[in-house]
């Protein structure tokens, strides 16, 4: 399916496409419109279209629950695409006491193999030394000496061979794969240009099997009687999220429904690492702990947690938490009436649904990469982490939808995201806007951005994109230090 942008500013059709996939009554679509900007998120492909979008259908969900709380009319949703184009960048403009993060490590990547280019994911110290443990490289510190090592293991090998062997040692690799043939096609034409031009093409024969037309899979389960939420200043007001995510698409659908009122608790294992600089971030509104759910006296405490929340959000691999008697239809059964909302990387099937993976490696395994190539065939990447951002708008949008058939009607809903998923619409379900240029000039950012003292640091931040008639403009609080919170309900 393919949709065409109206120039008008007004509700376009691949908002018509997320608001539907998200369940949301057509006839609101008729509140929605945009503040256009030019030079925004510039790509072959409709970047920008799909940034709005899930922007203005999580900015419509607010705006419906809002009015289902307070008794009133929907308010007015006006988003403006500088707003959506600087906080889908947001880890590219934080500063922390003026310093810049940095937010691929050296040895992140891509690199030449024998016959094209893998990309590697190398931010996490246990990544990083699986990944040089795969290629027989010792790591002796010098970041210098470890780069021109990696590059020359990575040039003397098959991609397909270092993406199936950094996966069995538990590290982040996979190979560049070339677009799929039903991809946009002026984005396709150019990329195949870039391809014949280059000295070596793209290794995989073809990209990762991406998933069906469903961009959201959604399930109503139970009979438990409507939970009415009372009247409150933000749509989601008094509801008690427990946030089991890491990285980037998980903590920003969270940060967003904190946004909104809601009280997060993001709950991290000590056993595995955080970058401070990510939950700067990442964790403005919410308040953040560490559980180990294999100790008794931590799995108590998880289940006292669980027993008041009202939705939970996971952001690991499909069954990971499972072995913990976690699993969603287990959770709904325990809990008739939550809302259970999962993002995954490689979707729910197939054979990569169980592996590790980042916006960055579906982007080069599914032929984003190279569709986005430079002319000279260096595979080249979206504006922003576009799957990640937008899947977490998406997924904010589909617990905001979730908690107002819940008030109205009642039940349970699990909910299912993948960065596959939005990257199969941004590739085969939204066609770009006519008369932009795609290589546009870039629009000023600084109207978007603020400042406020945090444990971090002073931070410089992106303000929130979420626009309708009085949504809030920042959040209550900045982020907490990563899991020193104590693991309570506010």
């Amino acid at each position: 399916m393919t949709h065409r942008i109206e120039a008008d500013g007004e509700a376009d059709a691949a908002t018509a496409h997320a608001w539907a996939a998200l369940g949301g009554a057509p006839e609101l679509l008729e509140k929605v419109s945009y503040a256009p900007a030019g030079g925004v998120l510039p790509a072959r492909l409709p970047v920008r279209e799909l940034a709005r979008a899930t922007v203005g259908a999580c900015s419509l969900a607010a705006a419906e629950l809002a009015a289902l709380r307070s008794g009133g009319a929907v308010p007015a949703v006006r988003v403006a695409e500088a707003a959506v184009a600087t906080a889908f960048i947001s880890e590219r403009h934080l500063r922390i006491d003026g310093r810049k993060p940095t937010n691929f490590a050296p040895l992140s990547g891509f690199w030449r193999a024998a016959d094209g280019w893998v990309r590697t994911h190398a931010n996490y110290p246990h990544h990083r030394a699986r990944l040089l443990s795969a290629l027989g490289i010792a790591d002796a510190g010098d970041e210098d000496v470890l780069v021109k090592r990696l590059a020359e293991e990575l040039a003397a090998r098959p991609a397909q061979w270092i993406q199936e062997t950094v996966y069995e040692a538990g590290g982040l690799a996979v190979a560049v794969a070339p677009p799929p043939q039903s991809a946009t096609r002026a984005a396709a034409e150019s990329a195949t240009r870039a391809m014949a031009e280059s000295a070596t093409g793209a290794a995989a024969e073809t990209a990762i099997p991406l998933p069906g037309p469903a961009l959201i899979e959604s399930r109503h389960i139970g009979e438990a009687a409507p939970r009415p939420l009372p009247p409150a200043p933000l749509p989601a007001s008094g509801v008690r999220v427990l946030d089991l995510t890491r990285v980037i698409a998980g903590p920003v659908a969270t940060r967003t429904l904190a946004l909104l009122g809601a009280d997060v608790l993001r709950i991290d294992s000590p056993h595995l690492p955080e970058d401070p600089d990510a939950h700067a971030d990442t964790g403005f509104g919410k308040r953040s702990t560490r559980l180990d759910l294999a100790d008794p006296r931590d799995r108590q405490t998880f289940e006292e947690l669980l027993d008041r929340a009202d939705v939970v959000v996971t952001g690991y691999r499909p069954g990971a938490f499972d072995r913990f008697g976690l699993a969603p239809d287990a959770l709904l059964e325990r809990r008739p009436g939550l809302v259970v909302a999962q993002v995954s990387a490689w979707g729910w099937s197939g054979p990569w649904a169980g592996r590790r993976g980042f916006d960055s490696l579906v982007q080069a395994a599914c032929g984003i990469a190279t569709l986005e190539a430079a002319p000279d065939g260096h595979p080249g990447v979206l504006p922003a982490q576009a799957l990640d951002h937008g899947t977490g708008y998406l997924l904010a949008a589909g617990v905001l939808r979730s908690l107002a058939e819940r008030h109205e009607s009642g039940g349970g809903h699990h909910l299912r995201f993948s960065l596959t998923a939005t990257a199969s619409w941004l590739m085969h379900g939204i066609t770009p806007a006519t008369g932009d240029t795609p290589r546009a000039a870039a629009y000023d950012a600084a109207p978007w951005l603020t400042e406020r003292p945090a444990p971090y640091g002073r931070l410089r931040y992106a303000r929130p994109p979420l626009g309708y008639t009085d949504a809030p403009r920042d959040w209550t609080h900045p982020p907490t230090l990563w899991g020193t919170d104590a693991p309570v309900w506010l």
